[in-house]
Parts: C-alpha cells; structure tokens; sequence
C-alpha cells in the first residue's frame, strides 16, 4: 500500500512539475529568451502569417524579450474538462503586464503523465513605417522598409524598438509593447524622420556663402541673387552689400522628398547717392528684407543646395 500511495504522489508531482500546462509556458519563455524561434514555434503551435520573419530567430528575437522580467506563471484556470487558460505575469521596464495562454490536454504519456499543447494560433504581426526612407533599425536588426513600411510576424509578449539613423536624416527611437496576439492591430511603429544637425549646418554654410557671393557685387542689382536697389545715381566705388540677418534653414519631407521652407533675410545696402538736380552726394544706409527658395539635393553623402530665385 505504502507503494502505491508513492507511485500515486509520484504521478501527481510529476503531472504538476514536468507535464504541467504551467511547464510548456515555461518551457516557451525559455525559447524565447534563448532566440530559439524554430523550438518557440513549435511550441506555441502557432502559424506564421504572410509577413517578413526578420524577428522571429536569433538576435532579434532575444532583444523582443530582453526587457521581460519578474516573470510568474501563475496556476491554470480550468476552461473546460480539456482546456485551460494559463497567466504569465511580468513587467517590461517596471510596467505590468499578463499574457494567457490557451492549452489542451493532447494525450498522455506513459499512460499516467498528461500532454498538454497550445491551442492552435497566428502569430500577430508589427507594422513598422518611415518617412522618407526604406530602411530602419528594428530590435537591433537593419530591416527592409520597401516604399517605406513593411509588415513582420512577431512572437508575444514582446517589446519592438525601431529607429532610422543616418548622417543628415534621423527619426527618434518608438517602442510598442505586444502582450496578446489580438493586440497586432494596434501594435504599429511610425517612425518621423527629420533632417539631422549635420544637414542643417551644412545647407546653412551654402545659403551663407550664396548670399556672401552676392554682397560682394559692388552692383545694385547683383546678378542671380533675392535683393537689389533701384536709385536713379549713385557712386559706383561706394555700393556696399551687408547681409545683417541670414535665413533661418528648416527642411521638411513633402510626397517622398525633402524641402526646404521658404529663406527670409535682410541685407543692408550702403551708398552715397548723388542727387540728379544739385549734384549733391549724400551718404544712404537701406535696409530690405528679401526671400527666395531653394531645391535640395542628398545623394551618396553629397548635398547639393540650388538657389531659386524668382524676380
């Protein structure tokens, strides 16, 4: 009797600690963690949808759960006779979260040890976007951002990081965090690029130098450039152009290119001025505002500024 009250305690814990619908979640956090993706997915018994799998293995699939702590798989709630829905309780950069899982009775092992398998599911999907460009950095991995979106199949939980980083355009860092396969609707990733401090600086340093080029025409109407003067005489050797407040650059993206807003300066004009009547010269300082555009060209680490001037 002593023996198969031991044999029968024996079952039991064997039930609870090894074929325990509590162990298969475990067992598929493990995968996870280890980037595992082949091992993960067959235990989740999950089908892939028809979306880029650059996050389901290795590396990638390490970072979607790096953040992943305090994990507690919590005690099965019984659905039904053969189901039951299991928790997992954790924290992602100290916020809670729980994540359920289905599973099934499948069998048995042994005759005595229960089977348990996932319910069948898809995996959810992340939809990652970008402004301007066709690439990203997703989870570490530099992906393809064709047209500039792309879609990629997930597992869950999971938290998804993306950014674009280059030498003049750059967009910020956005997260997602995906706890539950229905949740793939909403789990989306825009990513806003902006023209990066080099760009600016190095689009300022040309208008600068077009409107410097333009100063130094000791003419009243400097050929190709947004200011001018109209006096009827003047002294030639006295005409002196000063650009006293250069345009403030901006560039923004408009239907799949970069442009630049509208250039507002002022320049300075000192002249003497010699009156038509009594030959008199008299010593003028004017002041205007002018405006003008400019057409941006970026190519291979080049930047290319055009003034467009229009009179």
């Amino acid at each position: 009797m002593l023996a198969v009250a031991a044999a029968v305690v024996t079952i039991v814990l064997v039930n609870q600690k090894v074929y325990s619908p509590q162990h298969q979640v475990r067992a598929y956090f493990d995968a996870l963690k280890d980037g595992d993706g082949s091992r993960a997915l067959g235990l989740l018994n999950s089908t892939v949808p028809d979306a880029n799998a650059a996050l389901l293995d290795g590396a990638p699939l390490k970072q979607s759960v790096a953040e992943i702590e305090d994990l507690e798989v919590g005690d099965p709630v019984v659905l039904d006779a053969d189901r039951v829905e299991v928790p997992a309780n954790y924290t992602i950069e100290g916020t809670p979260h729980t994540t359920s899982f289905e599973l099934e009775r499948s069998g048995t092992s042994w005759m005595f040890f229960d089977q348990w398998s996932f319910v069948p599911t898809k995996l959810p999907t992340v939809e990652v976007g970008v402004v301007n460009e066709n690439e990203a950095s997703l989870n570490g991995t530099r992906v393809a951002l064709p047209e500039g979106k792309n879609e990629f199949a997930v597992f869950y939980p999971g938290s998804f990081e993306a950014h674009f980083t280059s030498e003049f355009f750059a967009a910020p860092v956005v997260e997602s965090v995906l706890t539950e396969p229905e949740q793939s609707s909403g789990a989306r990733l825009s990513l806003e690029t902006k023209a990066t401090e080099k760009l600016i600086d190095e689009v300022d340093k040309q208008v600068r130098a077009f409107l410097d080029g333009c100063a130094e025409q000791a003419v009243l109407q400097p050929t190709g450039c947004p200011f001018s003067a109209a006096m009827d005489r003047v002294r030639d050797d006295s005409i002196d152009w000063e650009i006293t407040e250069y345009p403030k650059i901006a560039i923004n993206p408009s239907r799949g290119s970069w442009v630049m807003e509208p250039l507002v300066g002022t320049a300075k004009l000192n002249v003497v001025e010699i009156d038509l009547f009594t030959g008199v010269a008299h010593p003028r300082a004017l002041e205007e505002e002018f405006n003008f555009t400019g057409s941006l060209a970026v190519n291979d680490g080049n930047v290319t500024l055009t003034p467009v001037v229009e009179y």
